[in-house]
């Protein structure tokens, strides 16, 4: 292995006085250095050469290849000079080892260089570099091509690493065949979000950055990551959630970000003594919205009476604005909302709001017509109620020890008032037993 270099050994050996192997290391390590060093110039100045070709691939494979190649070469060396210490010190046993090391490593190596060159095309594919004819492909279905891509990688490099180690590729299929009904059913939920996941990337539902919401599960904000198995939303109050992508097969949900418009709906309410004032205001609240800068006119506009309502007359009005920002529909919401209270007001009209009103019944008069029957029945009914008063100012009496002394001021008015009463009563019966005695005269 070792004849083609053996006389610059040999120089080594009679010059320097080291034993054979230790040249040999040596000259392994130098030669390591050499080609690393060689092929760092290579790519230092091959790189920006290939990235003014048309092709916009081959400089993606330069930087992919470049750091790993240079692991290898290093990782080669440190393996030769086991070999040559293995060749020295006669351990043969290592030498099955050292072959399957070789090729586990490079194929591990392989599979990073691989992953990396996924990675760069998902940045290339999303951003073709200028001048290109190539369009953009949008940055959803990049990631769900490199997600593909870099699991066929994986795949293919995890089988060729099992042949290496001596597994058979029937044997994997075998076990797959029996064993992965099992691992199905013990995996069935990170399955369901790996499906998921890839219904996501084709059906395209939402987007990174999208503001998507679900009523049914509160979950509201913006997509932050579509991976395999969860997808991050940002909510509003910056927290992040972790969803199943499996989740996303039975959840309804709305996009909001998709919106073509925002759509203004409220209800304006007037007082029931404005209704000979409502077409003028209608009216008027159209043609404001028809000349409103931040109101679509393409779109449906409809201003209305449209019932009465419990304590005012309703008015609807309904719009779309240009825009979907949230902020700058809220200052156009309220600028429409300030126009429609000025031409309330211009309209003689004032905005209801809920009010009651309390109607009370005038005091009765007493006449001096009162048949004589009529005051003998009042003057009884006046005694009647004399005598209970009387029972219960015994009572109150027997029992005012607990009373203070401020109660009879309190109650002179009302005493004073019901004594005018039974005086009043008592003169009517006295004009009439009067006058009942003059015509017994007569």
């Amino acid at each position: 292995m070792f004849d083609f270099f053996s006389p610059v050994m040999d120089w080594i050996q009679t010059t320097l006085g080291m034993p054979l192997w230790v040249a040999a290391i040596g000259l392994v390590i130098a030669l390591t250095l050499i080609v690393d060093l060689l092929s760092w110039v290579v790519f230092w100045r091959l790189g920006p050469l290939l990235e003014k070709t048309n092709n916009r691939w081959d400089d993606i494979l330069i930087q992919a290849l470049r750091r790993p190649l240079r692991i290898w070469l290093w990782v080669m060396g440190a393996l030769l000079c086991l070999t040559v210490i293995r060749y020295h010190w006669e351990i043969d046993w290592v030498a099955g080892h050292l072959s399957q090391a070789r090729a586990v490593i490079s194929l591990c190596l392989l599979a990073w260089a691989g992953l990396r060159a996924v990675k760069l095309l998902e940045k290339r594919l999303v951003f073709p570099p200028g001048g290109h004819r190539a369009k953009p492909m949008d940055a959803d279905t990049a990631s769900a091509v490199a997600k593909i891509l870099g699991a066929v990688v994986v795949v293919v490099i995890g089988l060729l690493i099992l042949s290496s180690l001596g597994v058979s590729p029937s044997g994997v299929a075998a076990f797959g065949g029996a064993g992965g009904l099992m691992i199905g059913f013990a995996a069935r939920d990170m399955l369901a979000n790996f499906f998921g996941g890839l219904v996501i990337h084709l059906d395209k539902p939402f987007r990174v950055g999208d503001w998507v919401k679900s009523p049914e599960r509160e979950i509201e904000g913006v997509v932050e990551d579509i991976g395999w198995r969860l997808t991050r939303i940002r909510t509003f109050d910056s927290r992040p959630l972790y969803i199943p992508n499996s989740a996303f097969s039975s959840l309804v949900l709305e996009n909001p970000s998709r919106m073509f418009n925002r759509r203004l709906y409220e209800t304006i309410r007037l007082r029931y003594t404005d209704i000979e004032r409502v077409t003028g205001v209608v009216k008027a609240i159209r043609s404001m919205l028809d000349a409103h800068d931040d109101v679509d006119t393409n779109e449906q506009i409809l201003v209305y009476f449209q019932s009465y309502g419990e304590h005012a007359l309703e008015l609807i009005v309904y719009a779309f604005a240009k825009t979907t920002d949230w902020a700058e529909f809220q200052t156009m919401k309220q600028d429409i909302l300030l126009r429609v209270y000025d031409i309330v007001r211009e309209h003689d009209a004032r905005l209801a709001l809920p009010a009651s009103e309390l109607h009370i019944a005038g005091p009765v008069a007493i006449t001096d017509e009162m048949s004589g029957d009529n005051a003998q029945d009042a003057a009884e009914n006046v005694e009647n109620v004399e005598n209970n008063e009387n029972a219960d100012n015994d009572q109150n009496a027997t029992s005012g020890a607990t009373h203070s002394r401020a109660a009879p001021d309190r109650e002179a008015p009302y005493t004073s008032s019901r004594q005018r009463s039974r005086n009043a009563g008592r003169g009517e019966v006295n004009d009439a037993s009067q006058d009942h005695d003059q015509e017994s005269d007569a």
